[in-house]
């Protein structure tokens, strides 16, 4: 996807500029603004940032729906939505334990995990979806419930401002909880680092769509832990437990490698074969491509 050049407004996608930009609300409206105008320059096909008001013609769609500027503009048919079906309930599952404090200064995993939540319930907000948001280490310590009334989004980026680092991880057992509180469909984005024991966070993920709600998966990792590039003797801290190893990286790394690599391929393979979207990041990639990754799938299933 194109969205604008390095000079233009790609460049505020970019996380080491995102980190200086102040406030969260200053950094998701910039995010969010930034993604929407590359979007429309997009020279991609298919997708709209007004497609919470339409939504692609399906066999037995009355005709006289068609809107055809926007046929001119998409070469595809879509139809006018009724406001009922743009409502969306969609509920944002933010990580704040130990482990996501990892990252550089001014840009920790969780630090880019609050801009990626705060971006996606500008976006949601935009879209006339309820937004709510959960954040949780061994279990949920903020909740918000989702809404779409005036001033909703100001309560939800104050309280991702405030959040901070709470204890060790338990994924699973937040999931369940809100799987359960849910009355109706909807969505739920869960941003961690899944740092967990993979069979018990998939188990939680799949009692969402037992409730018949989707979910999309956006686990951020620090490039260190993707690459692992140390050269020297370091000691390793665990953040959570507080206990600690000293390694020589070059004996370790061919191992710490395959490991990862082994807990992303999971999450990817068994996520992907019940139809929940998984998707890497790490907190050197632009936004964008996670923004990209919620339209794509708002826009297909609802």
């Amino acid at each position: 996807m194109a969205a604008g050049g390095p000079t233009g407004e790609r460049r505020f996608l970019d996380p080491g500029v995102l980190a200086r930009l102040g406030t969260l609300e200053l950094k998701a409206r910039t995010i969010v603004e930034g993604f929407l105008t590359g979007l429309h320059r997009s020279p991609f096909k298919g997708f709209s940032v007004e497609f919470a008001e339409y939504r692609q013609y399906m066999p037995g769609d009355d005709l006289t729906t068609i809107d055809w500027k926007v046929y001119a503009r998409s070469d595809r048919h879509y139809v006018k939505k009724y406001e009922e079906e743009t409502n969306l309930g969609c509920h944002i599952m933010l990580d704040v334990s130990a482990s996501m404090g990892y990252g550089s200064p001014g840009m920790t995993k969780l630090e880019y995990g609050s801009c990626l939540a705060a971006s996606l319930a500008y976006l949601m907000n935009r879209q006339r979806d309820a937004v709510g948001l959960a954040a949780f280490d061994d279990r949920i310590v903020t909740m918000l419930p989702a809404s779409a009334r005036p001033g909703h989004l100001r309560g939800v980026l104050v309280t991702l401002e405030r959040l901070r680092l709470g204890r060790q991880t338990d994924v699973s057992k937040p999931l369940h909880q809100l799987a359960e509180s849910l009355s109706k469909r909807g969505m739920v984005v869960l941003i961690s680092d899944l740092l967990d024991e993979p069979e018990r966070v998939i188990r939680g993920l799949k009692h969402f769509q037992f409730r018949g709600t989707d979910v999309i998966v956006f686990q951020v990792l620090h490039i260190d832990e993707l690459q692992f590039p140390f050269e020297r003797a370091t000691r390793f801290e665990d953040l959570e437990t507080a206990r600690h190893v000293t390694a020589v990286p070059v004996v370790v790394r061919d191992h710490y490698l395959r490991r990862m690599s082994e807990l992303v391929d999971r999450y990817r393979r068994e996520l992907g074969a019940v139809g929940i979207d998984y998707h890497l990041l790490d907190t050197s990639q632009p936004l964008e491509l996670a923004l990209l990754a919620y339209l794509s799938t708002r826009s297909r299933d609802y």
